[in-house]
C-alpha cells in the first residue's frame, strides 16, 4: 500500500528550527523522493528554502504561531494556530499522510491528542522509541507521554509496541518484557505486579516476563513496556551514557600515537557503531494510538535527522500503522470479552 499524500513537517519546532528543519525537508525530497509540506511562517520558510534553491520544490502552509521548546501541554490550548496544530489538522482532514515535529514533546503529545484524537479503544497514546539493539531495535514504550498510568495501560502499551515492532522491523512474534527492578514476578510496586498478572493473561502477546535496566541494550526482548516517567528516565540515561562513552573513547584513541594508529585501523567499525547509536539515525519516536501518524524527532535534530524522520513517517503511513493498531486493539478487546 502506498500513500501519495505529503508529510506535514512542523518547521518551527526544534532547537535548530527552522533552518535545519528546512534543510532536512529538502534532503527528504531530493535524496529520498518524498513529498513534504512545511508548516510555519511563510516569509521565514521561503527565505530558508531560497538558500537551497528549493522554493518551487517544497510547498508551505501558513501557521501563525509556534510552540517554544520549553512550553508544556497547556500551550496546545493557548496556541490553536501553532505550526504543530496546523500540521495535525492537515492529517485530520486527509491532506497529509503524517506529521513530523522536533518540537516540545509535551506540546506535540497534547496537540496530537487534541487535534487527532485517540483511536477507539486506546486508553492513552504512548511514545514508542527504538533502542539500538541487535539484530533488530528494541521498542521502548512509553517513553514520556504518560507519567502516571494504570496496569491496564501497560498491557495496552505492550500491544501498541508489538504492532509497531511487527510493521517497522518485520518481527513476526515480538517478545514483550515489563521494565521493573527485578526479573522475578513478585518484584516491583503494585502497578508493576498487577501489570505482570495482566500481561501473562493477555491474548496475542508473547510475554517473556520482567526485564531490568541492564537488559535494555541486550536485545533480550523486542518490546519493553513501562510508564512514561520510568521510560523517559531510562531513555535519557542511556543517551547520556552513550555520549559519555564516546567522549571517553575519543580521548582514549587520541591519547598516543599508537592509539591513533589502532583507531585508524578500526575507523569503519567505530563509525558504524556511532551511526547505530545515534538517535537521529532511526528517525525519532512515534506517538502511537492516535487517528494519525505522528513522528517526534529529537529536539536537537539536524537536517539528516529530520530527513530520517520523514522517511519513517512515510514508511509507517504506507504500511497503514494506524489501521493496523486499530485492528489489534479491536481484536484484543474481543479476546478479553471472550476470556
Amino acid at each position: 500500500m502506498s500513500d501519495s499524500r505529503p508529510i506535514a513537517i512542523d518547521a518551527m519546532g526544534g532547537d535548530h528550527a527552522p533552518h535545519e528543519i528546512v534543510a532536512g525537508a529538502v534532503h527528504a525530497v531530493r535524496e529520498r523522493g518524498l513529498s513534504v509540506v512545511l508548516v510555519g511562517s511563510p516569509r521565514v520558510l521561503y527565505e530558508a528554502l531560497a538558500d537551497h534553491d528549493a522554493t518551487k520544490e517544497v510547498p508551505i502552509v501558513r501557521a501563525e504561531e509556534a510552540l517554544a521548546m520549553d512550553e508544556g501541554a497547556l500551550a496546545s490550548l493557548r496556541r490553536p494556530r501553532s505550526s504543530i496544530a496546523v500540521a495535525c489538522h492537515l492529517v485530520r482532514r486527509g491532506d497529509a499522510a503524517a506529521v513530523v515535529s522536533a518540537g516540545s514533546t509535551a506540546g506535540i503529545v497534547a496537540t496530537g491528542r487534541l487535534r487527532l484524537k485517540g483511536q477507539q479503544g486506546v486508553l492513552r497514546p504512548a511514545i514508542a522509541v527504538p533502542i539500538p539493539t541487535l539484530p533488530n531495535p528494541t521498542v521502548l514504550i512509553d517513553a514520556g507521554a504518560n507519567a502516571e498510568v494504570k496496569p491496564e495501560m501497560l498491557v495496552q502499551f505492550a500491544h501498541l509496541g508489538t504492532a509497531y515492532a511487527e510493521l517497522a522491523y518485520g518481527i513476526e512474534t515480538p517478545r514483550v518484557g515489563l521494565l521493573t527492578i527485578g526479573s522475578e514476578a513478585e518484584k516491583g510496586n503494585k502497578l508493576v505486579k498487577r501489570a505482570h498478572e495482566l500481561l501473562q493473561a493477555s491474548p496475542g502477546l508473547r510475554f517473556e516476563g520482567n526485564v531490568e535496566g541492564h537488559d535494555l541494550l541486550t536485545g533480550k526482548v523486542d518490546v519493553i513496556t513501562t510508564d512514561g516517567f520510568t521510560g523517559n528516565v531510562a531513555l535519557k540515561t542511556m543517551e547520556g551514557a552513550v555520549r559519555y562513552a564516546f567522549t571517553e573513547l575519543r580521548a582514549a584513541v587520541t591519547d598516543s600515537r599508537l592509539a591513533r594508529l589502532g583507531a585508524a585501523m578500526q575507523r569503519s567499525r567505530i563509525r558504524e557503531l556511532r551511526r547505530r547509536l545515534d538517535p537521529e539515525a532511526y528517525g525519532g519516536a512515534v506517538l502511537l494510538g492516535l487517528n494519525g501518524t505522528v513522528v517526534i524527532a529529537h529536539g536537537s535534530s539536524r537536517a539528516d535527522g529530520i530527513s530520517a524522520a520523514c522517511k519513517l513517517a512515510a514508511d509507517l503511513s504506507s504500511v497503514g500503522i494506524v489501521s493496523r493498531i486499530g485492528d489489534k486493539i479491536a481484536t484484543t478487546h474481543r479476546s478479553h470479552r471472550l476470556w
